[in-house]
């Protein structure tokens, strides 16, 4: 009988909250932000937004510049006799007068003062005060309530715009109403030593709390995190190794063609990755392994001739890239190599429609197409391989856990997934467990070191005339802004902005590339650019993996402070991947704080990715080392390696002891309860394959 999965088991109070947030009394407007704030679409998403910190609302003495909650009366309303005077609240606490300044002109500014501070009336106000000619004064009081309404302690959490502190608040207080008493999941005695709440309380404690919460609930729940994640990792694990396998063996004339073609012999690194993958594609039992390759270190070479091997024994293979625009990319280099040994490579994504989308399907169904490149369609059921002996998945991390193992589903495939970001080991065994790695290191022959550069924002008009000089020697050239449209922030470099000033300069020579436009034509500006049709490409970090021009050699990134070290060094990696020498330029904003400018100097001073991922991880913790913020789904949110160090091992072993002693989660109250677990932080289907077992 197979087993049931993770979500089909949990009682129906638990599954609440996995409903989506339609179920919470928000409107429709309200919701959709709020659902950009979390990241995530979910009640536990919502829950799982914790507190950046917590504001202490218990404060009632007037100290100048910090935050008080006092009991007030109302006076009366004053207008300003100017438009550049505020409107003034005079009211009268225990201490004497309290004057509420609010600036606007607004038409229904004065109406909405006069209904909420009517004449006489007790109000509770809470905000930050200041001393102004021998008066008290409170800017825009954060809250004015009716007596014994305000918060105690208010949690802080993170915000998009249109989403204030009371939206996620009030439906944080909703959601709070329907957290069940969970089964169990951790051993009795961990907890007591950890001194850690159930699951209900910590998300209590956390998220609607008393007092300011202690350090240990917010342990609890990155634990609960780390040991869902090593459970899926030890069920992808258990699942590949002990189905059946087979050798894979050829006689290397598919990739002498290759290298043939590629015109450089792979470096030492290279061979020595190779050795490894065929060494495993040798024996009949599954391959499951990292190519873990620092930026430009050559793991796409790697990953093809893993590739042409499979071919070369008589099987098929296929590579999945997590966006259509990196699997175009790599299909563009497989076209190069594996065309020149003869071996037709074909894309499989949501654009390739009609005709050309029949072809392939049924030319990977009848084995005559042996290599294919895709996105998810490559996992829709209605693929179908003859012979899939290698699954190649590139920036693995991008995927849950069942999209890992669907395309496993489709042969007796080996995997060799494959990542560009450097990860401490730290994260490495957080997000593989024990998978066996072949690092690569160094630089492919023929590439020189990048000069990386702070530079003020005052010398950007030098940096124009900079492109000009480059230009006029065939030289090309990245401008890497942060936001599509003006943000939130007043100082948001944004690419459509930047793109109108650059092209009022350069003309023609501009193209624009970012995630909102439609495919064909971010295709068509990387296209023109890589042709040399453009010369400037202004771009946001749709441009982090997977474009290879070995013409640009100049990378511009603005606001280059409030990117991670690991973006900036695989946004810097896009550069320096030809003979001429390439310069990596950061501009960051006008107001350079001591930390940014120290965090920045790292990649100044070192190209090593191992180096600056350890560095990335100190400075910002482990929410982005792996380059994407997951929320709500493989990704940590709740977990920070830079402080949980510990735990990541703890909560390894503890799942490998839990599966050796209950290998289907099914025969111990903790083994079922750990389904609960797995459902919550999205892993539900990685129980699906045990069934088919």
């Amino acid at each position: 009988m197979g087993i049931m999965s993770a979500r089909e088991t949990m009682p129906e109070s638990h599954a609440a909250l996995l409903a989506p947030l339609d179920s919470l009394p928000l409107g429709e407007d309200k919701r959709a932000r709020v659902q950009r704030a979390i990241d995530g679409t979910r009640i536990i998403d919502l829950l799982f937004h914790l507190p950046e910190r917590y504001q202490d609302r218990r404060n009632l003495d007037l100290q100048d510049g910090e935050i008080a909650t006092r009991p007030v009366v109302i006076r009366h309303v004053t207008p300003p006799r100017t438009p550049q005077q505020p409107w003034v609240v005079c009211c009268d606490d225990a201490s004497g007068p309290i004057d509420l300044i609010y600036f606007g002109r607004r038409s229904w500014l004065g109406a909405w003062l006069g209904r909420t501070f009517p004449e006489g009336a007790s109000r509770r106000i809470s905000g930050r005060v200041k001393r102004y000619r021998d008066r008290w004064q409170m800017d825009a009081p954060d809250f004015v309530e009716p007596p014994d309404q305000i918060p105690a302690i208010q949690p802080v959490w993170a915000l998009v715009k249109g989403v204030g502190q009371r939206d996620i608040g009030r439906a944080m207080e909703e959601a709070l109403k329907i957290v069940p008493d969970l089964a169990e999941w951790h051993d009795p005695t961990l907890l007591a030593r950890r001194r850690w709440p159930s699951f209900s309380d910590a998300l209590h404690l956390l998220q609607g709390p008393d007092t300011i919460p202690d350090q240990e609930p917010r342990d609890r729940l990155a634990y609960d995190e780390l040991l869902a994640g090593q459970l899926a990792v030890g069920l992808v694990r258990r699942t590949v190794l002990q189905r059946p396998g087979r050798a894979l063996q050829g006689d290397g004339r598919l990739r002498r063609a290759a290298l043939e073609a590629f015109g450089y012999p792979p470096t030492e690194a290279q061979q020595q990755a190779l050795r490894e993958i065929d060494a495993d594609l040798a024996v009949p039992r599954r391959m499951l392994r990292l190519l873990q390759g620092d930026v430009g270190a050559g793991k796409t070479l790697v990953a093809i001739l893993a590739m042409l091997r499979a071919v070369e024994a008589g099987a098929q293979a296929a590579l999945m890239a997590p966006t259509e625009l990196l699997a175009r990319q790599h299909l563009r280099t497989l076209r190069k190599l594996a065309g020149a040994a003869g071996v037709e490579c074909v894309l499989l994504a949501g654009s390739v429609k009609g005709k050309e989308r029949r072809r392939v399907m049924a030319g990977l169904a009848d084995g005559s197409i042996p290599m294919v490149i895709g996105t998810h369609a490559l996992i829709e059921d209605g693929v179908v391989f003859r012979d899939l002996g290698l699954v190649v998945v590139d920036e693995q991390h991008r995927f849950g856990v069942a999209q890992r193992l669907a395309l496993t589903e489709k042969g007796l495939t080996d995997v060799l997934v494959m990542t560009a970001t450097p990860i401490p080991r730290t994260l490495l065994l957080t997000q593989w467990g024990d998978m066996a790695v072949s690092r690569l290191a160094g630089r492919p022959a023929g590439r020189q070191p990048i000069v990386t550069r702070i530079v003020s924002r005052e010398r950007r008009d030098e940096l124009v005339e900079r492109l000009r000089a480059a230009f006029a020697q065939g030289h090309r050239a990245y401008w890497v802004v942060r936001a599509v449209e003006e943000g939130e922030k007043h100082d948001n470099v944004a690419a459509e902005t930047t793109f109108a000033e650059l092209s009022a300069i350069f003309g023609s020579l501009v193209r624009l590339a970012h995630g909102a436009q439609k495919l064909e034509i971010r295709e068509a500006a990387l296209q023109d650019f890589a042709a040399g049709t453009a010369q400037l490409l202004v771009a946001t970090t749709v441009v982090e993996v997977g474009v290879d021009v070995p013409e640009a050699t100049i990378m511009i990134i603005e606001q280059a402070e409030r990117f991670g070290l690991a973006a900036l060094h695989q946004l810097r990696g896009r550069v320096g991947r030809g003979s001429a020498q390439s310069f990596c330029l950061l501009l960051p904003s006008a107001e350079l704080n001591e930390a940014e400018q120290r965090r920045l100097s790292v990649l100044r001073d070192t190209e090593d990715g191992f180096v600056i991922a350890d560095a990335d991880l100190d400075y910002r913790g482990g929410g982005d080392a792996l380059g994407v913020r997951q929320a709500g789904r493989i990704g940590r949110r709740l977990a920070d390696p830079a402080r949980h160090g510990g735990l990541v091992r703890m909560a390894h072993q503890d799942a490998a002891l839990l599966l050796e002693r209950d290998p289907e989660l099914s025969a111990s109250p903790r083994g079922r309860a750990a389904r609960t677990l797995l459902a919550l932080f999205d892993h539900d289907l990685s129980l699906a394959p045990l069934a088919a077992g």
